[in-house]
């Protein structure tokens, strides 16, 4: 082994994915082997590092090469139930690559775990009669699962997700039902096979598969509801482009016109909501929608009614908006104030807005204040009001404060900068207050 493969099997344990693509980008080799003798891409497979996986196979490791024991890379990353590493691993066109018989294995192993379920195989396997250990895991970027532990070997409960990953790669064209089943198997729409059952619904394009799926709508169980909610967002998120786009648009916006006033859990309202306001529904009935549940009892559902509202605000919105910044949920307020410092405000909208700054949540406080500061309210109060803000404990509440400051071309806006402090966390990476101080440069100071 050199010294660079060396290298990157260290790097590999480490779980460094950055320094993975540095050394194969140095000409490590993709395929060298651990300190077991086993491919580096084993060692990625079993310590569920997808991003390092995914290094490897796109730098040219082979998720097919067969090992000692029979198995590969790839039917380890099945058995080891992470949809994530699943995928890094798979490769370039498995349906191509893969001759029937090797697909069919795949496909067997991934569905007998599915069926069996981590735990009862991990039993079996490791014969072992101690209790398995179940914690949950982040998977990917978003999405969570459960890691069953048992006789030294760890498994996830990803298999659903691999196994609709696996029938999408290779063709098969599961009936929609099933996918519905895989998706709420687990009650958790955080959960990965929710995720690659939606992904795969909102892919399959045909009036047959949207009837089938969107007939779960009127499910009694809440759950395959709100998953249906779910996939009609992902159709608007990933549907622009396609051919019939408009025709699903326009299906789409029937089925919530008329499913948003029959919903009765609050869950699924609420998520329907969302739904409205993302996935362009017509401004007017889309108001109506929020003035009919700004009463709604359950504060999920009111946390999303400010934002059905289009600028300006017509009176009748207004008005609910105000009522709304009274609410006795922090959530609802926040949203609240997020609406209402949109609008040049009235005497009554600016007490309403300040007051919020001092509210005892706060959240409701970070959202009044990046509201004001971004809104149209130019008078002394408000302004006097930033300035204040700049003593807080809070430093979003200060970047707020300085933001607004910046965009009102405020004279003291190098030291509310200054006031704000370094801005350390990940979060303010790509946070546009963050640049009012260098806007605000341009626009005030002469050019050198």
């Amino acid at each position: 082994m050199t010294g660079r493969d060396a290298a990157l099997a260290a790097a590999v344990r480490a779980g460094d994915t950055a320094r993975v693509r540095d050394l194969l980008g140095a000409g490590a080799d993709p395929d060298a082997a651990g300190e077991d003798g086993l491919p580096v891409l084993c060692a990625a497979v079993a310590a569920f590092v997808y991003g390092v996986a995914e290094a490897l196979v796109e730098a040219g490791a082979d998720p097919d090469r067969e090992l000692p024991d029979g198995t590969t890379p790839l039917l380890r990353a099945i058995e080891g139930g992470s949809p994530a590493v699943f995928e890094a691993t798979l490769g370039r066109e498995p349906r191509l690559r893969l001759a029937p018989e090797r697909r069919e294995e795949l496909l067997a192993a991934a569905r007998g775990w599915y069926e069996e379920g981590p735990a009862t195989r991990l039993r079996r396997l490791t014969a072992d009669p101690g209790p398995v250990r179940a914690q949950a895991v982040p998977e990917g970027e978003y999405g969570t699962l459960t890691e069953h532990t048992l006789g030294g070997r760890r498994v996830r409960d990803g298999h659903g997700g691999i196994l609709t990953g696996l029938e999408w790669a290779f063709r098969i064209l599961t009936p929609p039902a099933e996918l519905v089943a895989r998706a709420v198997r687990h009650g958790d729409p955080e959960h990965a096979d929710w995720w690659a059952s939606e992904w795969t619904l909102s892919q399959r394009r045909s009036a047959e598969t949207w009837a089938e799926v969107v007939a779960f709508h009127r499910h009694p169980d809440p759950l395959p509801r709100l998953f249906v909610a779910d996939v009609l967002d992902m159709h608007a998120l990933t549907g622009g482009s396609t051919q019939h786009a408009g025709w699903y648009h326009r299906e789409r916006l029937k089925l919530l016109g008329t499913w948003v006033d029959v919903e009765d859990d609050a869950v699924v309202l609420a998520r329907l909501l969302r739904t409205l306001v993302d996935g362009g529904f017509p401004e007017a009935e889309a108001e109506a929608v929020g003035l009919r549940h700004a009463g709604h009892a359950d504060a999920r559902v009111r946390r999303r009614v400010p934002g059905l509202f289009d600028r300006p605000l017509t009176p009748r919105a207004a008005g609910a908006v105000r009522s709304l910044c009274r609410d006795p949920d922090a959530g609802v307020r926040a949203a609240a104030a997020e609406s209402l410092g949109g609008e040049a405000p009235s005497v009554e909208d600016r007490t309403l807005l300040l007051a919020l700054l001092a509210d005892a949540d706060p959240h409701v406080a970070r959202r009044a204040a990046y509201a004001i500061a971004r809104g149209a309210d130019r008078s002394p109060e408000t302004t006097d009001a930033l300035v204040r803000l700049l003593d807080a404990e809070d430093q979003d509440v200060r970047l707020s404060a300085a933001y607004g400051l910046a965009l009102r071309d405020d004279p003291r806006t190098v030291e509310a900068y200054a006031r704000v402090g370094r801005l350390n966390s990940p979060e303010y990476e790509h946070d546009h207050r963050a640049d009012g101080l260098w806007r605000w440069k341009l626009r005030n100071e002469p050019s050198p």
